[in-house]
């Protein structure tokens, strides 16, 4: 990928992780840092317990980037399956963004229903029980591993890729891109009130996916007609 392409992840990622990101994973922040963060807890302590979690919420984001990518890789043994597969990751792009606007109920309701299945539940109350840092760790990469619109993108663009390591990379900038928010978040719950904000930040971040996954779409239809690039 050209750095322009890696620009436009960590642009949509970093803009989305104040509107998407707080909504999607401030549940979890807010659960355990209010039943696993002690309020007399040293601030260096709060934040290697923070930073146990994102990294290991980023290690689920790459593991799904590599999957995705590996996959990709698959159906791209012809030109045609390749432009298949841009042509398939810009139409997920599309509904993630009109998703994110509120436009569709498609991806909250996978969200929803993973979020009622027995063994979420029962991993997730073990888990915000435990004070020991690899909690935090484990906690981070049961919710990168959570149905989320947002990651649905990145692991479409990583698929596109057709490559475990690209995919990896694409899903670890993404992640990356997204820690100084939640991280902020962690510090100071306060944080999650600036709701205009967020919501400003979110739809800037679900319009940059929109018109991603619109030239996805061109881009893969060009392996099948002519068209000017």
């Amino acid at each position: 990928m050209s750095s322009i392409d890696w620009w436009v992840i960590i642009s949509i990622a970093f803009a989305g992780s104040f509107g998407h990101c707080i909504g999607m994973c401030g549940g979890f922040i807010v659960a355990y840092s209010s039943t696993k963060i002690d309020a007399t807890m040293s601030r260096p302590a709060q934040l290697i317990r923070h930073s146990a979690y994102n990294v290991g919420r980023v290690s689920s984001y790459v593991m799904l980037g590599m999957i995705f990518g590996g996959l990709g890789s698959l159906f791209t043994v012809t030109m045609e399956m390749h432009g298949a597969l841009f042509i398939l990751a810009g139409a997920l792009m599309i509904i993630t963004a009109l998703s994110m606007l509120g436009l569709s109920k498609l991806l909250h309701a996978l969200e929803h229903s993973f979020s009622n299945f027995k063994l979420f539940k029962i991993l997730f109350s073990r888990l915000i029980k435990s004070k020991s840092i690899r909690s935090f760790f484990a906690l981070g990469m049961m919710n990168g591993f959570f149905p989320c619109g947002f990651v649905f993108f990145f692991a479409a663009k990583a698929a596109s890729s057709a490559s475990i390591v690209d995919g990896g990379l694409i899903m670890a900038a993404f992640g990356l891109a997204t820690v100084p928010t939640l991280l902020a978040l962690g510090q100071s719950v306060n944080f999650m009130r600036e709701i205009a904000f967020r919501q400003s930040m979110n739809r800037i971040a679900a319009l940059a996916i929109a018109v991603y996954g619109v030239y996805s779409v061109y881009y893969g239809l060009a392996y099948f007609i002519d068209l000017p690039m």
